[in-house]
């Protein structure tokens, strides 16, 4: 492997991405003559989590948060963030995830995704949650109507017993909506951001 120079490996390995064995067929040689060289040139290993990372994400980060806000963006920033504290999982490590019945926070949300966080509309996953006597269909076409969907969108729709009777139960027909999106990453960005806006307001004077 005389043409692997260690500039050459660190330009397929770091900046590149490729794995041991992408570079193996590369050379035409083993993955572990290839890890020799990783070694060999003190290029620093990727973790078993950091490698399933980019080999799920193999064009990069499906990411970019934005840095440079307007007026209308800041305040987007902070009712995005607001709404992942107060309705947000944020037990889950991988996942970007809320879930509310109101259509208009789900809106307020997914927005935030879509232009501060600059994903894809078409990589948010949407789940609905049904209390087992409600009509499936309705709700569905509720949602649909709601949040402007072009195609059915909703991954998987899961019945539950129905809590409670009177207004709570008439306000929950259409069900509670789950939007989501996977990425381990981002997670950890939107954690950061909150916690740094937390500490930020509990320092501020008045």
């Amino acid at each position: 492997m005389k043409n692997l120079t260690s500039k050459k490996l660190k330009t397929l390995y770091l900046k590149e991405k490729k794995s041991a064995a992408d570079i193996a067929k590369i050379f035409k040689c083993s993955e572990r003559g290839i890890n020799y060289w990783i070694e060999k040139y003190n290029i620093p290993k990727r973790t078993i989590s950091e490698a399933i990372y980019v080999k799920n994400n193999p064009d990069g980060d499906p990411f970019n948060i934005k840095k440079d806000l307007n007026i209308n963006e800041q305040n987007l920033l902070g009712m995005g963030l607001g709404l992942f504290w107060g309705e947000g999982n944020k037990k889950s490590k991988t996942a970007v995830r809320l879930g509310n019945s109101d259509p208009k926070l789900i809106r307020v949300f997914r927005e935030f995704l879509i232009k501060i966080c600059r994903i894809k509309e078409e990589r948010i996953k949407y789940n609905l949650l049904l209390f087992n006597d409600a009509d499936k269909k309705k709700a569905v076409n509720f949602w649909k109507k709601e949040l402007g969907y072009v195609k059915n969108r909703i991954g998987s729709i899961t019945s539950l017993r129905p809590r409670g009777t009177g207004n709570y139960k008439n306000k929950s027909m259409t069900g509670v909506l789950m939007i989501e999106f996977n990425n381990i990453k981002l997670k950890k960005e939107i954690d950061k951001m909150l916690d740094n806006n937390i500490k930020r307001f509990l320092k501020s004077p008045g």
